[in-house]
Order: structure tokens, then sequence, then C-alpha cells
């Protein structure tokens, strides 16, 4: 089954299935859509299924007539994931009591399941804590499947950045992983359509973890630009002419200017799922 996908991935007849088309999934579908790729998307939101068979966008930023072109290929059933050869996993993972709520990608996992056959890799781009993409494996298997063998499993946080016009893969390294040597073999090769540059780490938990910190970081220092504008304030100094002087610096200093604060839905939670876990 590996080199049967491999192949089809090298001659790019593969096709796509992105579970959750929002903020993530929808331009991670375009990226590929753009490449010549067959993609299908699977959302449970009827309104948006809705929409893309009319071509509106609910993401200002993003614009597209490709599922309006073709309905067949966007649907609220999982089964229509029965044609897909990669599947990518695109879905919130809120909190919830200040614990990580993971229903929607268990759920998720659920309902691929019956629509799984072998030859399939499945990507998991979600922000979760480390283990969590052992525990889909645990899921979506079949007991006579093995993974790296008859099926191939991977993680890949997303790094999108929205608003951003200037945000491009080919500008911004991917993080990938897989579960086995030949999983992560063929989740450097689906990504290398879309993505310059694929920094292949060690195991799927140091993938995972990864994305928490790259978000504890921003949350830090989004935090502590904040808090150091308040007190330039009190004292009457200019926070932006204190940061370019301090930036001047060519080590050990990454520049933050001060705005409304967290944004996003990963970065003012982040901290929770690596606390809650430890």
């Amino acid at each position: 089954m590996y080199n049967r996908l491999k192949h089809k991935i090298k001659l790019k007849k593969f096709s796509i299935g992105i579970i959750g088309l929002g903020y993530v999934g929808l331009p991670l579908a375009i990226k590929y859509i753009n490449k010549g790729v067959k993609v299908f998307g699977v959302d449970q939101d009827k309104s948006k299924i809705e929409k893309h068979k009319k071509g509106i966008s609910y993401i200002d930023s993003i614009k597209t007539n490709y599922f309006k072109k073709n309905p067949e290929r966007v649907s609220t059933k999982y089964s229509l994931l029965k044609n897909c050869d990669i599947i990518f996993i695109c879905l919130p993972t809120p909190l919830k009591n200040k614990k990580p709520d993971l229903s929607y990608i268990f759920g998720c996992a659920k309902n691929i399941r019956p629509n799984i056959s072998k030859g399939k890799l499945i990507i998991l781009e979600s922000t979760v804590y480390p283990g969590v993409t052992r525990e889909i494996k645990k899921i979506i298997l079949e007991k006579n499947f093995e993974v790296g063998k008859d099926i191939f499993i991977g993680y890949s946080p997303e790094r999108e950045n929205p608003g951003d016009k200037k945000f491009s893969y080919k500008r911004t390294p991917k993080v990938i992983s897989g579960y086995t040597k030949n999983c992560l073999k063929l989740v450097d090769l689906v990504y290398s359509y879309i993505a310059g540059t694929r920094h292949k780490a060690m195991s799927l938990e140091i993938a995972e973890t990864s994305k928490l910190l790259e978000n504890l970081y921003r949350a830090v220092n989004i935090g502590l630009v904040n808090e150091f504008k308040m007190i330039c304030h009190k004292l009457n100094i200019d926070v932006l002419e204190v940061i370019s002087a301090a930036a001047s610096k060519n080590f050990g200093f990454k520049k933050f200017e001060p705005g409304p604060g967290w944004g996003g839905h990963c970065i003012p939670i982040d901290p929770f799922y690596l606390s809650w876990l430890s």
C-alpha cells in the first residue's frame, strides 16, 4: 500500500478530503486546488456547505467558486471521504471549564472509521496536547490494519496567519511528523506540493508540543509588550521608539508590538492545554 500511495502522490493522481472548512481547512483546500489536486470538503455546519455550493465565502479574505463548480465534492456526510486518498482533520479544539475539549476531534475519528480503507493517509492539523494523534489512531484503526503498511497517520500543526496577505508556506516552514518512517515520508511528499520547507519532527508528540510552545511564546510576549506599553505611557516614553531601539540587537530579542491583546482561538487557550496535561 505504501508504494501504491507514494506513486499516486508523485504523479498527482491523489485526492484530498478536508474535514472542517474553517479558517484552517478552507485555505488548505485552496492551496491544493491551486495545484490541480482534486479536493473534497466535509463540514457539519449545513449553512457553510450551502454557501460553498453557491460560491459564497464566509471568510472575507478567501474567495473561491471551486465547490460551486463541483457541488458533489462538499457535504456534511463523512461518506464523501471514501473517494479520498489523503484526509486532513482541521477541527477546533476549544476549552471547556478550562480543560481541553476534544469532542470534535474524537467524534470526527468515530465518523471516519466506517469510511476508512487500506491505502489512506490521515493527517491531523488541529492544535492538541501531545498524545492525541495516537489516541485518534486507536479510534480509527481496524484491527487488521497495520500503521505504516496498510494505513498511514501523521500530524502537522497549522500555521495559518489570518489577515496576513503575504503569508505563504513557500516562506513559512511546515512542521511534519509521522506515526512510522513510511508515514513521515508520505506526509512529507504530500506537503511538498504546498510547502517549500518541511521540518521533520522526530515524533508525533514533538510536533504536537511544538505547536503549544509556538502559541505559548506568542501569548507571553503579547501580554508582556502590552503591559510594557502601559508602563511606558505612565512614564511618558514612546514605547514604539523603545521597541525599535531594543530591536536593533541582532541576537536574543524578537520584536513584538502592542496591539488589542490575545487574538484567535489558539493563543489564549493553548497555555491551558499544556498546564492541564502536566
